[in-house]
């Protein structure tokens, strides 16, 4: 049935000429024809900004890739060496430049000429109009004249570009260079997918949310780590006694502290005199521990439909044994110091603990930075993303013990697959944007990250276990059926077609559990249908990964995943020309190159030209008048 002819005169007014619309059907189709954009998928980054950073520019490998493709005959390992580093890191490189008093006119001439043809070379899949949208505002006029310079016949062009090139050298080369560097980095990726887990183990995962904040094109796939520090941020005080917990064990405190402007100090006051015998980082973890599952208790028996009672363990503790019972065995404690600990009233907060939660939860509220951050991980951020016939989702999909979508729930009725991520992505949302702040809902997002049956965790965490029982046979965590169907390609089908996704050109791109490469793990699994991307970016998990993160590539050739050695520092990079070395690996080629007529943008594109032939033939027959 034809739209609305109301809607095709609201087209009309945009489009108020046959040769308007004639004109934008022709631009829109020449489009489709254009090789899709490139997209870069990473998870993991667990606060590793330098690695980030350093990966970010140099487009995991594809910038070099260019370079080495253009220059391999003209010119020396080194030489390209140095066009990729100053392509990552153009402020720094000059600086070298001119303490070395390298940067001759001729020089500049040389530099700009290359770094205008790699330009050129990454421009060609874009159309002249989506490439000048990305060309540094202050150059846009004199970058595009350069890339679209063609030859004459009396080479008038060629002395105009001269002319242009001089006034450049003689004004501000360094200005022009950096904007040229930029416009490089820019063109390599056309998408960057981010599949979950930002925070935790590294000490700057604020530096890079600010970092993605710059990004042209970006989605995130929540991870646990994520929506943990995102219930802080929305005032859940289980989510804040993790998020401390985890900064005080692990050595990030900083993040909190200087990223974040959020102090300890209260903490560290009380713990010291409430602890005897330890450390003051050991008597504050030991505090806020305390305090976190007492925390978690109120939420568990606040929520008895979350199934988590043996989760419980406070009250199942035995001082005069020094012992405690979990899942009805019972543990040797290796610490019975607790002070606070009312049996009979194991969960509430005495007043000294209630004093610093509330402190703290104070802290997070009104930490602009963390506010912010927030903002953007729900602005950016979902629980899936359908993106060009890929499913993207960091934990997993519930499943049961005979590999089906297991029913769960937390709604008021059971649900499952894709409804269940829609209504736990709704209920997340809710927790943070309706201003409201309900308890219910802040409590949901601590579910999300600890939850045995949620889609972000997906395993029965065990965090007071490994805390206080010295026997190893106590902290094994259960994990959900689902890691142990995902390596079949009939399960993953399986879910791709619960997203309403499926057919050959169809993947599950997944983070959240790293992939042993050390020990021969694959992250490729279920005949190429999944692709598990953690490859361990955090400094922790080297040794269990044997490298340090992946990035995986679709671009209009097909699919590849390229390993990343272990990353020293931008320091050290800028100052021997070091780059992180990446293996690549093909994952799958297409027969034929996808174009943007292949891609969910395409399929507007389609709706579109199909909607303006619509108004075209209103024009013709009378029905609309043009101009």
């Amino acid at each position: 049935m034809e739209k609305n002819i109301k809607y095709f005169k609201l087209l009309s007014e945009k489009y108020p000429t046959v040769s308007s619309l004639s004109r934008e059907i022709i631009n829109l189709s020449a489009i489709l024809n254009l090789p899709k954009g490139t997209e870069h998928f990473m998870s993991d980054l667990h606060g590793e900004f330098e690695a980030f950073y350093h990966i970010i520019n140099n487009c995991s490998g594809v910038v070099r890739e260019k370079i080495d493709m253009l220059f391999s005959d003209s010119l020396s390992s080194d030489e390209r060496n140095e066009i990729c580093m100053f392509i990552y890191y153009p402020v720094e490189k000059l600086n070298q430049l001119k303490k070395r008093g390298a940067n001759t006119e001729n020089w500049y001439k040389t530099a700009i000429n290359r770094l205008i043809l790699i330009a050129k070379t990454l421009s060609s899949k874009y159309t002249r109009s989506k490439v000048r949208k990305a060309l540094p505002a202050d150059y846009a006029y004199i970058i595009d004249e350069f890339l679209h310079a063609q030859k004459d016949e009396d080479n008038n062009q060629v002395r105009y570009h001269r002319e242009i090139l001089n006034t450049i050298i003689e004004i501000d080369p360094d200005g022009f260079l950096i904007a040229l560097a930029q416009l490089v980095k820019r063109l390599a990726v056309d998408r960057l997918h981010i599949v979950g887990d930002i925070f935790d183990r590294g000490e700057s995962a604020e530096k890079i949310v600010e970092l993605l904040m710059t990004c042209h094109s970006l989605d995130i796939e929540w991870g646990n780590h994520d929506i943990l520090w995102m219930g802080a941020a929305a005032g859940s005080n289980a989510c804040i006694a993790n998020v401390v917990r985890n900064a005080i064990k692990y050595n990030t405190v900083k993040t909190l502290e200087n990223g974040y402007g959020i102090s300890l100090r209260n903490l560290a006051l009380y713990a010291e005199k409430t602890y005897s015998g330890k450390t003051p980082m050991d008597a504050a973890l030991k505090a806020i521990e305390v305090i976190q599952f007492k925390l978690e208790g109120h939420v568990i028996l606040r929520h008895p439909e979350y199934e988590m009672n043996d989760r419980l363990l406070l009250d199942k503790i035995n001082l005069e044994k020094s012992t405690v019972v979990s899942e009805g065995v019972e543990y040797k404690l290796n610490d019975v110091e607790f002070p606070t600990l009312v049996m009979g009233d194991c969960y509430t907060l005495d007043e000294e603990e209630s004093f610093i939660i509330d402190d703290l939860r104070s802290s997070f509220l009104n930490s602009a930075t963390m506010q912010k951050h927030a903002a953007f991980l729900y602005e950016k951020g979902c629980l899936y993303k359908r993106f060009n016939g890929n499913l993207l989702y960091h934990g997993c999909v519930p499943l049961d013990e005979n590999g089906n979508l297991e029913e769960i729930s937390l709604f008021g009725e059971p649900c499952s697959g894709r409804k269940f991520f829609d209504l736990a992505e709704e209920k997340a949302r809710r927790a943070f944007l309706s201003g409201q702040r309900d308890k219910d809902d802040t409590d949901f997002l601590w579910y999300l990250w600890c939850g045995r049956k949620s889609p972000l965790c997906g395993r029965n965490i065990k965090t007071f276990e490994r805390a206080f029982i010295s026997d190893e046979s106590a902290w094994s965590e259960e994990k959900n059926p689902y890691y142990s169907y995902y390596t079949t390609r009939e399960t993953c089908e399986m879910i791709l077609r619960e997203f309403g996704l499926g057919g050959s050109a169809s993947h599950i791109v997944n983070g959240h559990t790293p992939i042993k490469t050390g020990k021969g793990e694959l992250p490729i699994k279920a005949d190429g249908k999944l692709l598990v991307i953690d490859g361990g970016f955090c400094k922790a998990y080297h040794k269990t990964t044997g490298i340090a993160g992946y990035t995986l590539i679709f671009n209009s050739h097909g699919l590849r995943i390229k390993a990343h050695e272990p990353f020293e520092t931008v320091t050290k990079a800028i100052e021997q020309n070091i780059d992180i070395v990446s293996s690549s690996e093909i994952i799958e080629t297409e027969n034929h190159r996808v174009m943007v007529r292949d891609t969910d943008n395409g399929a507007e594109i389609q709706e579109e030209i199909a909607d303006l032939k619509q108004l075209l033939r209103y024009y013709n027959d009378g029905i609309l008048m043009p101009e």
